[in-house]
């Protein structure tokens, strides 16, 4: 059993991410959304109802499960049996900065992967920041983020 985890602030979880999870489901039998907390940013929602509203999402797919963590990635993979961890692409910007980011988790443990996928091109410029961004300034944001989850959104 192939299992991976797709880490993340996911602050707010966007189409883009989705577009990710999806292409990931065809290579992976398990995929472990995980929320990261991430000292230095200041989310818009608190990890719990990230959890909350990324779960309503995959509420009917048995592949995907969410968690939160709060040390590293490659900790996280080695108490939870995970060989893969799933980094999506927008642009060449990511690919710079998750290639690092991609290296140092091999160096601190051998034995994980890193996977990256791009992004669909009608995704690639949906980040979280830009659609928080929307929200809190009452922006129009609907079509960056899953329906699932929308109304829960607009009560910002």
């Amino acid at each position: 059993m192939k299992n991976a985890i797709f880490p993340g602030s996911f602050d707010p979880f966007t189409l883009g991410h989705l577009d990710i999870v999806k292409k990931s489901e065809k290579i992976f039998d398990k995929i472990i959304i995980g929320i990261g907390e991430n000292d230095s940013k200041k989310p818009l929602l608190s990890v719990e109802k990230r959890k909350k509203i990324i779960k309503q999402i995959f509420i009917k797919n048995d592949k995907i499960v969410v968690k939160d963590y709060n040390c590293l990635t490659v900790e996280f993979c080695k108490i939870n049996n995970i060989g893969f961890i799933i980094r999506g692409l927008r642009n060449s910007t990511d690919f710079q900065k998750e290639k690092e980011l991609a290296l140092m988790n091999e160096a601190l443990d051998k034995s994980i992967t890193t996977l990256f996928l791009p992004c669909s091109k009608e995704h690639s410029i949906i980040s979280s920041s830009l659609v928080k961004e929307l929200i809190l300034k009452k922006g129009e944001f609907n079509k960056f983020v899953p329906k699932e989850i929308f109304n829960e959104l607009k009560s910002f």
